[in-house]
């Protein structure tokens, strides 16, 4: 007999998630049959989406939603969204995060220009470290429009966005003729028990002819192989480097859900169980 540990939904989230909010939960599996392995996880991943996804797709008492590591958002995001081209200028908010972080070298390796924002000085240092051309700490500056126009005078090609709110709607207006938005997060919103309310983007796409997407992830799929292969190739080149922010332990793992989401980490957030 197997007993597996596994963090129920105990109560569906009010604005931020309280550790109150979850519910550690053993659980006998089930013999194995004949030609079964069973497998035991040592990292596990916290990640935005799993805000939204929670109150989407669950229901309380139900596991709560998560993976092991991996990720391929800024690979085919980038690429295929995107669609980024040697020589333009790319703009990346929350690009201290997993997906952030590697948009902006992917970039890099693509002949463009980046541009990055993060929310505290040494996420900032970090960005620089990897190779980002300019970086801003978007907490402390005066005017978040006049930190985009001076990091980039002539505009912006291409803008990958893990944040929306009001970013976004700032951001849209630094974009160049034609540019191209790739959708891929909105955490400013995520914790929101009032839905926002902001400036509207139709007056910019229409006269600037703008093209915004969103997008998942999973749609690529039957390409994950492809893209695995550039990644690991990368990052044995040196091309692409890649910082964890490890917690220790199963039992932390709502405090380091909670901790990603007010933008504690740098780089991916991993449990390591």
């Amino acid at each position: 007999m197997v007993i597996a540990k596994a963090w129920a939904l105990k109560k569906h989230f009010d604005g931020f998630p309280k550790t109150s909010d979850f519910d550690l939960k053993k659980i006998e599996l089930p013999n194995l049959k004949d030609g079964e392995l069973l497998l035991e996880s040592v990292f596990l991943s916290v990640d935005p989406y799993m805000r939204p996804y929670s109150r989407r797709d669950m229901k309380e008492g139900d596991i709560m939603i998560g993976t092991q590591v991996a990720s391929l958002t800024a690979y085919f995001g980038l690429l295929e969204v995107c669609k980024m081209k040697p020589g333009e200028t790319v703009l990346v908010n929350a690009a201290a995060g997993a997906v952030g972080s590697v948009v902006g070298q992917l970039a890099k390796i693509g002949g463009c220009k980046v541009v990055g924002c993060a929310g505290s000085d040494d996420k900032v240092a970090y960005l620089k470290k990897i190779g980002f051309d300019e970086a801003f700490n978007y907490k402390t500056v005066k005017s978040l429009d006049e930190a985009l126009h001076k990091a980039s005078p002539d505009g912006y090609d291409c803008f990958f966005d893990n944040v929306g709110g009001e970013f976004a709607s700032v951001a849209i207006n630094q974009m160049k003729k034609y540019g191209r938005i790739a959708v891929c997060g909105a955490i400013s919103q995520y914790n929101d028990s009032v839905p926002q309310k902001g400036p509207y983007v139709q007056l910019p796409m229409i006269f600037k002819e703008l093209r915004m997407e969103g997008f998942l992830v999973t749609q690529w799929n039957s390409r994950r192989e492809e893209g695995l292969q550039a990644l690991l190739k990368w990052v044995m080149e040196g091309k692409v480097k890649c910082h964890e922010q490890v917690t220790e332990g199963f039992e932390n793992m709502p405090m380091a859900f909670i901790g990603m989401l007010k933008g504690e980490n740098l780089g991916k957030a991993v449990v390591k169980v």
